[in-house]
C-alpha cells in the first residue's frame, strides 16, 4: 500500500481494535468483513464509489449503510465507515484492508482462546502438505473449481486435526484466494498472525528436524537480532544435507552444506 493507504489502513485498523476491545465476537466481526471483502472484489465499481475522493466522507458512510447496514453487525459497519471515510491510493487497497482484517479477527479470535500458537503451526503445515501433492494443489487450485468441493475438501483434510479458526482460515483461502496461489494465501494469512502477536516469522530450511533445546537457541538468537519474537516454521529438505538455511522476510541466512557445495562447485569451475 502507498502512503495515503497506510494512513487509511492504521485508521481502520484503530476501529477494529476498539471493536474487539470493546468485547465483540470476533468471529462474526470475520465473517462480517470477509462478506464485505467478496462484495467489493465482485464490482469494481462499487470499490470506486467507497473511495472515490470527490464523493464527501458523508457521503460514503451513507452508501455504506444503504449496502451493507441491514446485513452486517454494528460494529462491522462502524469499522467499514471508518475505511471509506479515509483517502485511499487505490480502490484495490479499499479490499486488501478489509480482508486483512477479516483474518485478523479470526486470528484474535484464536488468540483469545489460547489457540494462537496452534492456529499457525497448524496453517504453516497445512500449506507445506498441499505444496508436496499435486493432486491437491491442482483441487484447491486459484482458477475454477467447484466450490463446494473446495470446501468439503478441506473440511475433511482438517475436521478433528486443526481449531475452527484454522479450518476457517484454511477454507477462506481455498474459496476465495483473490488471484493468488493456495500457498501465498496462506503465507499471507501467516504473516497477519505474526503480526498480531508482533513478532516475525522464520523460515527454517534443515535436513532433521530441530529438538526443542536447538528450537529454543533459535528462536532467542533471532530475537535477539531482530529486537523482537521471532517464530520459527521448520521445513525439513534432506538435500541439504547439514546445517540449516534461515530466512526472515527477503533476509536469508544460508549455512548448510548443499550451499557450500554448490559454492565449491562454481569455484573450480573459475
Amino acid at each position: 500500500m502507498q502512503g495515503s493507504s497506510r494512513e487509511a489502513f492504521a485508521a481502520g485498523h484503530g476501529a477494529f481494535a476498539a471493536a474487539l476491545a470493546s468485547g465483540v465476537d470476533a468471529l462474526s466481526l470475520g465473517e462480517d468483513l470477509f462478506a464485505v471483502t467478496a462484495a467489493l472484489d465482485s464490482s469494481a465499481s462499487l470499490r470506486r464509489a467507497l473511495v472515490d475522493p470527490s464523493r464527501g466522507a458523508t457521503a460514503k458512510r451513507d452508501l455504506v449503510d444503504a449496502l451493507f447496514g441491514p446485513k452486517l453487525s454494528a460494529a462491522a459497519t462502524d469499522v467499514l465507515k471508518v475505511l471509506v471515510s479515509q483517502r485511499w491510493a487505490d480502490a484495490q487497497d479499499l479490499a486488501d484492508a478489509i480482508e486483512s482484517l477479516a483474518v485478523e479477527a479470526v486470528v484474535a479470535s484464536a488468540e483469545a482462546s489460547g489457540r494462537l500458537d496452534d492456529l499457525e503451526d497448524e496453517l504453516f503445515r497445512f500449506g507445506r502438505v498441499v505444496v508436496a501433492e499435486p493432486g491437491l494443489r491442482t483441487a484447491l487450485a486459484a482458477h475454477g473449481g467447484d466450490e463446494l468441493a473446495k470446501a468439503t475438501l478441506v473440511q475433511a483434510l482438517l475436521e478433528g486435526k486443526a481449531s475452527a479458526e484454522t479450518i476457517r482460515l484454511a477454507r477462506q483461502a481455498a474459496l476465495h484466494p483473490r488471484g493468488r496461489r493456495f500457498d501465498q494465501v496462506l503465507e499471507t494469512y501467516l504473516a497477519i498472525a505474526a503480526r498480531r502477536r508482533e513478532q516475525l516469522t522464520a523460515l527454517v530450511t534443515a535436513a532433521v528436524t530441530l529438538d526443542e533445546a536447538q528450537r529454543q537457541r533459535l528462536e532467542s538468537a533471532l530475537s535477539a537480532i531482530y529486537h523482537k519474537p521471532v517464530q520459527i516454521n521448520v521445513v525439513l529438505d534432506p538435500a541439504v544435507v547439514g546445517g540449516i538455511r534461515v530466512q526472515v522476510g527477503d533476509e536469508v541466512v544460508d549455512g548448510t552444506i548443499l550451499r557450500r557445495i554448490q559454492e565449491a562447485e562454481r569455484a573450480l569451475l573459475t
